[in-house]
This record gives structure tokens, C-alpha cells and sequence, in this order.
């Protein structure tokens, strides 16, 4: 995990998020400082150094690079540099969980694989990293001083996270075993779904977890940040379509990283 910023009210309700919510994103980037124009322009995000913590997937070879991006103030996600030009340009969504060390057991027991194991950030709290039976990546975190977001759901700041598998049916069954609280639960609004690779993506697209950000509202709202994307230097991978979740636009940003466009 890219490293965390100070205590701040978790989605602005001061509380930890019940394990398998979405509480964390960030991204690996080849350059930060180009990273900082890209979605400060196309989201408003402000910007501050990381510091306090030393440890993490996402952190580069130079420390204090890593940055926090901020929505009106609140976190919303982070951006570090790649610590081996080898590794893939990506947005990585973490997982919230009360336990990581349990929660990674139980990855490995279901067939999946532990990435990077249960590392402390103190005070904020504990990542990992870990991968589904396809490979598909994703991060854990066990709050601390930092529970998560401070924003979700709004323009700017998180709204879904995609996962695109080969095999859904064993997909279905890793997860639901793994956070059938979050996804099925009493009062369980999810904000994790699942399709077919081949729904959106040329069939040797690998699996993966792929970050959605919101837009405004606005009849020309998703068009207009599309047109903000190509003008920043990213591009489309896949225009505009109708989802259960909202309209949707797969984009990168100008160093690789995809991520989409939400429009609810």
C-alpha cells in the first residue's frame, strides 16, 4: 500500500469499514509529478507529501515521493512510484479487513496467492497484498490510524471497483466465501462487482480488478471528462457503455494506468 496520511474519518463517519468494502486505492506510476497534473486536473485533487511511513508494494527507490491526493480536504487515494520499472502501471484497490493475517490464511486456503504478507504501517495500519485463483490482484488493509476514504460515491473520488475474470463461476465462489458479509449481508450495499473478461476486454486481457472514479451528473458530463482524458495525454480503451452500476468509460491515464469514468 502507498503510504497513508494521517487519521482522517473514514468515508466522514470516523469508523474502520467492514471487511471486503473497498477502502483504499492507489497507484503505481512511473512518474509521480506527471501523475499529480493528470488527476489534479481531471479531478481536483490536491496534493501532499507521504511520510511516516517507510514500507509498502507501491513505494519507489526514492523516499517521500509518494504522494496523498485529497477531495475537499478528505483522502481519497494515493499515488507512489513504481519500485521496479518492471512492475505494471496500475490502480490497486484494497480491501478493508479486521484481521489480514486470518484473512490472508484464508486466501490461501481458497487457492489463491499471498503477494506481499501482512506488513505493518504504524500507526496506520496493515496491508497486504494478494491475488485471486486467476491472478487477478487486489489489497488488503487492517485499519489503523487510517481507516480509509474520506470521500466515496461523489464526483472525484471512488464509486466501484470492476472485477474482469475468465472463470466467474469460481470467481463468484472465491469472493463470496471470502466477503460474503460485504457482498450479501444484512443491509449489504456493495460497491464490488463481476463480469466476464470478454464483456468489455479482448479475451487475452489477464483478469484484474479494474477502479472506477466518479463523474458530475450531467447529460455531457461523462463525455466531457473523456474529452479531458484524451486532452491530458491519456486515452480510451473502451468508449462509453451501460452497466448495472452506471454508465461506464474505460480509460488510461497518460502513463498506462486504467482505470474508468462512473456515471451513476
Amino acid at each position: 500500500m502507498a503510504e497513508t496520511p494521517p487519521s482522517t474519518a473514514s468515508d466522514r463517519n470516523g469508523a474502520a469499514f467492514p471487511e471486503g468494502v473497498p477502502c483504499w486505492v492507489d497507484a503505481q506510476l512511473p512518474d509521480v509529478e506527471a501523475g499529480k497534473r493528470f488527476y489534479g486536473e481531471l479531478f481536483g485533487w490536491t496534493f501532499e507529501p507521504a511520510a511516516g511511513a517507510e514500507h509498502g508494494p507501491a513505494d519507489g527507490p526514492a523516499p517521500g515521493s509518494s504522494v496523498w491526493a485529497y477531495l475537499d480536504g478528505a483522502p481519497v487515494a494515493a499515488l507512489a512510484p513504481k519500485a521496479d520499472g518492471r512492475m505494471p502501471t496500475v490502480w490497486t484497490v484494497y480491501f478493508a479487513t479486521p484481521d489480514a493475517a486470518a484473512l490472508v490464511g484464508r486466501i490461501r486456503t481458497a487457492g489463491g496467492q499471498v503477494i506481499n504478507p501482512p506488513t505493518p504501517l504504524a500507526p496506520f495500519g496493515t496491508f497486504a497484498l494478494a491475488a485471486d485463483p486467476e491472478d487477478a490482484v487486489f489489497g488488503l488493509w487492517q485499519a489503523g490510524a487510517h481507516p480509509g476514504f474520506g470521500r466515496r460515491h461523489e464526483p472525484g473520488s471512488f464509486g466501484w471497483t470492476e472485477l474482469y475474470a475468465r472463470d466467474t463461476a469460481a470467481a463468484d465462489s472465491f469472493y463470496a466465501d471470502l466477503f460474503h458479509d460485504a457482498l450479501f449481508g444484512p443491509g449489504a450495499r456493495p460497491d464490488f462487482g463481476r463480469a466476464s473478461v470478454t464483456d468489455v476486454f479482448p479475451a487475452e486481457m489477464p483478469p484484474h480488478f479494474l477502479v472506477h472514479f466518479g463523474v458530475r451528473e450531467g447529460d455531457d458530463a461523462l463525455e466531457d471528462a473523456i474529452r479531458a482524458v484524451n486532452r491530458l495525454g491519456g486515452r480510451v480503451q473502451v468508449p462509453s457503455f451501460d452497466a448495472s452500476y452506471g454508465r461506464v468509460a474505460v480509460v488510461t491515464d497518460n502513463q498506462g494506468a486504467s482505470f474508468a469514468l462512473l456515471q451513476r
